[in-house]
């Protein structure tokens, strides 16, 4: 399995926008990209403009079947007017 956790900033007037479109790309990638097995949406509970996407792939192609799909770009088609990100904190497959 590829896994990896991204952070975004997010502008404060817009956190529940960025909630909302990740959430949404998160039910649509789930529901329609047979390698995605999990996609979790996380609120840093110190910085209420930090948020990570912790996601989890069947394999590396998974991802990038993802990256080059129809929610992986409508979500940064948004996401990027007001989100900082992605900040790669971790990627990698289980060991």
């Amino acid at each position: 399995m590829y896994q990896f956790l991204v952070s975004f900033t997010v502008q404060p007037e817009h956190r529940e926008d960025f909630v909302k479109v990740a959430r949404r790309t998160a039910e649509d990638s789930l529901a329609h990209e047979p390698g995605s097995l999990r996609f979790e949406v996380i609120a840093d509970e110190k910085n209420p403009d930090l948020f990570y996407l912790n996601e989890v792939y069947a394999d590396v192609e998974a991802f990038q079947a993802h990256a080059g799909g129809p929610y992986f770009g409508a979500f940064f088609a948004e996401a990027s007017a007001y989100a900082e990100g992605p900040t790669w904190l971790m990627k990698g497959n289980v060991a």
